[in-house]
């Protein structure tokens, strides 16, 4: 299973030649890393960021924050976001 997870890294890493900085590179990893922690805990990434990007910057509290991870929300908190 890890194998099959990386497999997409490994065969996109000519892609990344392209981060020409270091800041460019530590951005590619953070979205990486992002959407494979959203796969892990069974969600769809693109529509567990867009309800993270929707509500991250009203969130008031660690709590209102922690309630955004992916190991917090199941695929019926995000049923809503569902593209038709």
């Amino acid at each position: 299973r890890c194998e099959n997870a990386i497999r997409p890294f490994v065969i996109g890493r000519k892609r990344w030649l392209f981060a020409d900085t270091p800041a460019g590179a530590h951005a590619s990893a953070v979205i990486y890393s992002l959407i494979e922690t959203a796969r892990a805990n069974g969600l769809e990434p693109y529509t567990w960021l867009r309800r993270v990007l929707r509500e991250l910057p009203a969130a008031q509290s660690v709590e209102a924050v922690d309630a955004l991870l992916p190991w917090n929300l199941h695929r019926h908190d995000l049923a809503s976001e569902m593209t038709p």
